[in-house]
């Protein structure tokens, strides 16, 4: 494999942030790899490694030699989920400020929805809320052996958001759905399969390569007719996306005010059961 790092002048400073965040892109032809760890256990969406993937997605924009691209997190697991610690900081900031906070998810999912290449997410090890979250906003999911999803945002007094139910309805279907937002359900590899959540299964280790071979069947395909029947695809899939998750963001913010929020992110750090009385 013959894979180059990205470059150019105007770049070289958003790279080396990108790098900071633990944030690596590649470019093997038409394809572009992406990498994220940022060196924790959890690998963890911190508000740093959602910014650099944010900025990743967006550089894609006007790329139109692009056909594909390959996002994969840590070797032993796909992310944990939004970083609680910056959750924490969030918090404590006055209205406005938060909103705009919070926006950072949304526009995180959207902007990899958004490309006009096909996206493949290769997933190993956990995948959990907002990991889940940006997995979802991919056009195939890729996934080893081991691997498990789970969205435990409503034991934790929060909502689903960054526009990511209306796009796990899309793939699982309303019953589906509720097992994985509503009653916070791990999910296992062969679950996720044969629910359509996840399109390829493959050995321990192999989700990358996995998605680098389908990555490579796209990048033969005809360039702009490909582009031309995925945005045909999601132009149905998604028309009433937008109607059913504009507010999520303020939900979340809602949410946020309850009792029953801060008894759900005290319980996770304390790791105790939490009490929950629908204050």
């Amino acid at each position: 494999m013959n894979q180059q790092p990205v470059q150019g002048t105007s770049l070289d400073a958003q790279v080396e942030a990108w790098k900071q965040a633990g944030i690596t892109v590649t470019r093997e032809g038409r394809i572009a790899i992406v990498r994220f760890d940022a060196g924790d256990k959890a690998n963890a969406l911190s508000h740093a490694v959602m910014r650099g993937l944010l900025e990743v997605a967006r550089s894609f924009e006007r790329d139109h030699e692009l056909s594909a691209v390959v996002l994969t997190g840590a070797a032993d697991k796909f992310s944990l989920g939004f970083d609680l610690r910056d959750a924490q900081r969030v918090s404590k900031m006055g209205l406005a400020e938060r909103r705009e906070a919070q926006a950072l998810g949304p526009r995180l999912c959207a902007a990899w929805e958004d490309i006009e290449a096909m996206t493949f997410v290769a997933v190993e090890g956990w995948c959990v809320g907002g990991g889940t979250a940006l997995a979802v906003a991919f056009d195939v999911r890729v996934a080893g052996e081991g691997a498990r999803f789970y969205i435990p945002e409503i034991e934790r007094g929060m909502n689903m958001s960054w526009g990511s139910v209306p796009r796990i309805v899309n793939l699982v279907g309303p019953a589906r759905a509720k097992q994985m937002v509503v009653l916070a359900e791990k999910v296992d590899l062969d679950s996720a399969h044969d629910w359509g959540f996840v399109q390829y299964k493959t050995a321990r280790g192999q989700a990358f390569d996995q998605a680098m071979t389908l990555a490579r069947r796209t990048a033969a395909m005809p360039p702009v007719q490909l582009r031309m029947c995925k945005s045909g695809i999601n132009a149905y899939a998604n028309a009433m996306a937008r109607a059913t998750s504009v507010m999520d963001r303020d939900q979340y913010l809602l949410a946020q005010t309850s009792g029953d929020y801060a008894e759900g992110v005290a319980s996770f750090l304390e790791k105790r059961p939490p009490q929950y009385r629908g204050d």
